[in-house]
């Protein structure tokens, strides 16, 4: 008689647990396995599973455990912003905190005239972008990004999701500027985990980010100069908006950075869920 769906999981999750492991990473992956949603996995709760189904969720398991393989890459999707995106070992797996600066962005969109230009600098698997595209109707959304791989993957996330994103190769704002476009909101979470910390990641991320989506030079600070270099000779709107994801111990010196390279502009940083300063925004008033 095979095991019922309570029995497997509840297997899996003390495994996972003994073996210094998210417990949790158990409850997704046998929904992947099942094809079914959380809800159905409740009224289902001790129905039997087939002995192919847990040998392959079992499979998964083991392989989590012992490579520390995001289960991300396992299940090739993650959710952000209530939406499935694809993801795979190209881009960077999208974090709660990016969901809190896209969140900021959309906020401050709501206040300012439209139709905008939105630009996402490295866009990675496009999650920003195709939110805001998604969430900012009428919206002109640019995407950049300097691996061609993590486009593609961009690209069959917003074809998937029916998101209007033009995605353009290239370092930075370098591909947008040859556009000769004035842009409203700048956005972006750039690699800035200096690489003297990755012995300090786990594994579940160093082994498996790109590290080109992880790691910059000048103690993490080498993307947002670059942006911010870029960014004096952009066009930019009347009143501007500039939204970087941070490293919550870069504050003070990317805020330096900014008013050193957009002079007489107004800096705010605001704190994630965790109380951690996560999201710089910028008024950018057009000198």
């Amino acid at each position: 008689m095979n095991d019922k769906c309570y029995e497997v999981l509840q297997r899996a999750s003390l495994f996972l647990e003994k073996a210094g492991r998210e417990p949790k990473v158990a409850e997704i992956l046998l929904l992947h396995h099942l094809q079914i949603t959380k809800e159905k996995l409740l009224m289902r709760w001790r129905d039997s599973i087939d002995k192919n189904t847990i040998e392959a969720f079992e499979k998964d398991i083991f392989t989590h455990v012992e490579t520390g393989v995001p289960v991300q890459h396992l299940t090739k999707v993650e959710h952000f912003y209530g939406r499935e995106f694809e993801v795979n070992q190209h881009v960077l797996i999208p974090r709660p905190e990016t969901e809190e600066l896209v969140q900021q962005v959309i906020q401050q969109a709501h206040t300012m005239d439209k139709p905008l230009t939105i630009v996402d600098v490295g866009t990675g698997s496009g999650v920003i972008a195709i939110t805001l595209a998604l969430e900012l109707a009428g919206s002109r959304v640019f995407a950049t990004d300097i691996s061609d791989k993590a486009l593609s993957v961009a690209k069959r996330n917003a074809q998937a999701l029916q998101a209007e994103v033009t995605f353009l190769e290239g370092n930075f704002l370098e591909p947008f500027l040859g556009l000769n476009q004035t842009a409203d909101i700048v956005v972006s979470n750039p690699p800035y985990i200096p690489s003297s910390k990755s012995e300090e990641l786990q594994d579940t991320v160093k082994n498996f980010d790109p590290e080109l989506a992880l790691f910059a030079e000048n103690n993490g600070l080498a993307a947002y100069h670059a942006i911010l270099r870029q960014m004096q000779t952009m066009k930019l709107s009347e009143q501007s908006i500039l939204a970087f994801e941070i490293g919550f111990d870069q504050s003070a010196a990317i805020t330096n950075m900014i008013r050193q390279n957009l002079p007489s502009r107004e800096v705010c940083t605001i704190k994630d869920i965790n109380e951690k300063d996560r999201i710089l925004l910028a008024n950018v008033i057009k000198g």
